[in-house]
C-alpha cells in the first residue's frame, strides 16, 4: 500500500488501483494503521467485512467527486450526498496516555468506531473538494495505465506522475528505449 497520493481521502482512492487493495479486514486494518487514522499497535479487533464494505463505498463516491472535479463536471449527487452524510458525523476521538515508558502516545478514546474513522476520510474529501488551492493540485497521473490521482506540491506545481520512482521511472525507461529503437541501436 503506498500513502503518497497527498491527502488521506486520495490515498483510500488508490487503494483500487492497480488491482483491489482491501479485500478483507486484515488489508483494511493495513491501510487504517498506514494511513495514520489509527495510532500504532491500535486494538482493530472488530474490523470486519462490514467495514470492508463501507469503506469501499466511501472509496467509490470520493473517486467520482475527485474525478469529476478533474474533468470540470458536475459531481454526482448521490455520491456527494452519501460523502456529506459521512463527514458530519463525529470523528475518532484523541487522547493522551501513557505507555509501559511512561511517554505520552495517542490512543483513540472510546474505542475504534467504523462511522468515526469513515467520518475522518469523508471529512478530509470534503475539506479537499472545497479548498480551491487543494482543488487547483489535483492531478490525474500521467503514467502509461496508471489511474492514480494525487495533489501536485511540487515547487513549480509540474508533477507529471503519481510517484516519480514508480510511474515516472518507467516512463524514463519507455522513452530511452524508444530512442535506442529509433537510432538502430540496441
Amino acid at each position: 500500500m503506498r500513502f503518497d497520493s497527498g491527502r488521506v481521502c486520495l490515498d483510500l482512492v488508490a487503494t483500487f488501483t492497480p488491482h483491489e487493495g482491501i479485500r478483507d479486514g486484515d488489508e483494511l486494518r493495513l491501510w487504517l494503521a498506514g494511513a495514520g487514522l489509527v495510532p500504532d499497535r491500535t486494538p482493530l479487533a472488530r474490523v470486519g467485512p462490514d467495514w470492508v464494505a463501507a469503506f469501499r463505498v466511501l472509496r467509490a463516491d470520493v473517486e467520482s467527486l475527485v474525478r469529476a472535479e478533474l474533468a470540470g463536471a458536475e459531481p454526482d449527487e448521490d455520491a456527494l450526498a452519501r460523502v456529506n452524510a459521512l463527514a458530519a458525523g463525529p470523528p475518532p476521538g484523541l487522547c493522551a496516555v501513557r505507555d509501559r515508558e511512561g511517554h505520552l502516545v495517542r490512543e483513540l478514546c472510546g474505542g475504534v468506531e467504523c462511522g468515526a474513522l469513515l467520518a475522518a476520510v469523508a471529512r478530509d474529501a470534503v475539506e479537499l473538494l472545497t479548498d480551491p488551492g487543494d482543488r487547483a493540485l489535483l492531478r490525474a497521473c500521467a503514467g502509461d495505465g496508471c489511474t492514480r490521482v494525487y495533489l501536485d506540491t511540487s515547487r513549480g506545481h509540474r508533477r507529471r506522475w503519481c510517484s516519480s520512482e514508480l510511474c515516472g521511472n518507467r516512463e524514463r525507461v519507455a522513452r530511452h528505449r524508444r530512442r535506442a529503437l529509433a537510432s538502430g541501436s540496441r
